[in-house]
């Protein structure tokens, strides 16, 4: 079995074209989505276009969850660009989304952890305002009662597989959409990749297990961090640029 799992697109349409593409040059044709999907000052409504006819398995992610339990006078920045360019049936499948979801049988999906869509799992954000790996215990807690042998998470960006000490295995394929971020909740901090590519991840069961291989597209970045850049996320900007949040 081999399969591709792509996570936090975050409305950006031109990555998730490339990564798409290099997914179907490889001969993949199975794809697990695992959430934050529209949220960003790219292309929500571009991005929904793409997705819609491939009816991918997906779960949802903390922003997902935004655009349709808040208010629109409540949104944070990331979905107050969105929303406006959504269809009333994009919100409608935003709905239906379920927290986690099984894949052929053998994989958890999830966006955070398989308990919250918005507590980061497989980094652990320092007091100095930035993301190292979780320490062991914490993550072998997180994933208490999983009965499956994959696992497979987003949210945090960062592309990264973890061994748990039962064998079980879980995957952060990073972010398709968003290489870096930086925000002033719980504290000042920020996450950079320091480079501009797409990430997603390519999944395969072998006969010693599940063997993951992280993919980093490169795409035309300076056209995302210009879509960005005219509504004003500076911020979005550089780091679809570079990388780099700072």
């Amino acid at each position: 079995m081999r399969f591709a799992a792509i996570a936090d697109i975050h409305g950006n349409h031109l990555a998730l074209e490339a990564v798409l593409e290099d997914i179907a040059t490889l001969g993949v044709t199975d794809i697990v989505n695992l959430g934050d999907i529209f949220s960003g000052p790219i292309d929500a409504g571009k991005t929904a276009a793409i997705l819609a006819p491939l009816n991918l398995p997906t779960v949802r992610g903390n922003h997902d969850r935004a655009l349709i339990e808040e208010q629109p006078d409540a949104f944070g920045d990331w979905e107050r660009p969105a929303y406006p360019l959504l269809r009333r049936e994009d919100f409608d499948w935003i709905g239906q989304l379920p927290l986690t979801l099984v894949f052929a049988d053998e994989v958890l999906l999830c966006h955070a952890t398989p308990e919250s869509d918005s507590v980061a799992w497989l980094e652990t954000l320092t007091p100095e305002g930035y993301f190292r790996l979780s320490d062991r215990d914490y993550i072998e807690r997180q994933a208490a009662g999983v009965d499956y042998p994959l696992i497979l998470c987003g949210h945090t960006h960062v592309q990264r597989a973890v061994t748990l000490s039962d064998g079980r295995l879980v995957v952060n394929p990073g972010s398709v959409g968003c290489p870096g971020f930086a925000y002033h909740k719980p504290w000042e901090h920020r996450l950079e990749q320091g480079a501009p590519f797409a990430c997603y991840a390519i999944l395969e069961k072998t006969t010693h297990g599940w063997q993951p291989t992280f993919q980093q597209v490169a795409y035309d970045h300076l056209a995302a961090a210009e879509l960005a850049r005219q509504q004003g996320f500076d911020t979005w900007a550089r780091v679809l640029s570079t990388g780099w949040a700072g």
